[in-house]
């Protein structure tokens, strides 16, 4: 996860978009069957300032994939069709956070998809 949050804080089509959009937000991500996330980042202002484990803090985003699915990810990142018909299909679940709001936003829309990219920088 520290791995992840270096990686996000230095892309400028994330972090420094996320940051003019004034974005804040917690994001957990995990497995569908899990009670709880694995992990989580807090967002300020665009960048990541924490990212480790879950502790139970309250979350604006829970999304869920198999981890067959978060590794096929890492080794090639989705575009925005593809995480659309992930969501779709149910290979991705969003827990909680308004994914169908957020997609329409350009402003968070692509820094969405791309944060997904760095998974594979991350694993390389």
């Amino acid at each position: 996860m520290n791995a992840y949050q270096q990686q996000w804080n230095a892309a400028p089509e994330v972090a420094g978009a996320l940051s003019e959009a004034g974005f804040s937000t917690t994001i957990g991500v995990g497995f569908p069957d899990d009670p709880a996330p694995k992990a989580y980042v807090r967002v300020e202002q665009g960048k990541i300032v924490y990212a480790g484990a879950y502790d139970g803090s309250e979350l604006h985003w829970d999304m869920r994939a198999a981890p067959e699915q978060w590794e096929k990810w890492q080794d090639s990142p989705p575009g925005m069709v593809g995480l659309g018909s992930a969501v779709a299909l149910g290979r991705l679940k969003v827990f909680a956070g308004d994914y169908a709001t957020m997609i329409k936003n350009p402003a968070l829309a692509g820094p969405f998809v791309k944060s997904f990219g760095l998974m594979g920088k991350v694993a390389a």
